[in-house]
């Protein structure tokens, strides 16, 4: 019997999904973002922690809330040593166009290939990304996987 390959890529990217684990090495990536710069996560190591918030899709309701919640509400980040982003597989026009409307004062990257979404197993139905955010220590190790993220607290929740 022939598997059709979307099902193939589907079922693939689900067993990958679930290999992604605390402890783990983070996926590299190589991004650019809506402040117009591009950021290597391995710049990071050794110097300061990540956390990456996955978001769905630019312009959408609960992606816009929780995007105007990280903007408003950053300072409770930034108490902390961490560089922080948004991240999805929108096209870096959305990206950028959505960073201004909601006042993002830190950077959205975009992953339009979806490759970055496929390796930390947030890629849903080859379409978008899953909400999910990823704290990364300075190691490059993955400290904790929040996949019941809230948009209304998110920086909250990670502060």
């Amino acid at each position: 019997m022939k598997v059709p390959s979307l099902l193939l890529t589907i079922f693939s990217a689900q067993v990958f999904a679930g290999s992604l684990a605390v402890g783990d090495q983070a996926p590299d990536f190589t991004l650019q973002a809506s402040d117009g710069n591009t950021y290597t996560l391995s710049d990071y190591r050794g110097k300061q922690a990540v956390v990456i918030a996955w978001f769905p899709k630019a312009y959408t309701s609960g992606c816009t809330v929780e995007c105007k919640s990280l903007a408003e509400n950053g300072h409770l980040i930034r108490e902390y040593d961490v560089s922080y982003f948004m991240a999805s597989v929108d096209p870096l026009e959305d990206s950028i166009g959505f960073a201004k409307e909601t006042k993002a004062d830190f950077p959205l990257l975009s992953d339009p290939t979806k490759g970055i979404a496929r390796a930390y197993g947030v890629l849903q139905m080859e379409t978008f990304a899953k909400r999910q955010t990823f704290y990364i220590g300075v190691d490059g190790n993955i400290l904790k996987i929040d996949t019941q993220v809230k948009p209304a607290t998110s920086a909250q929740d990670m502060a």
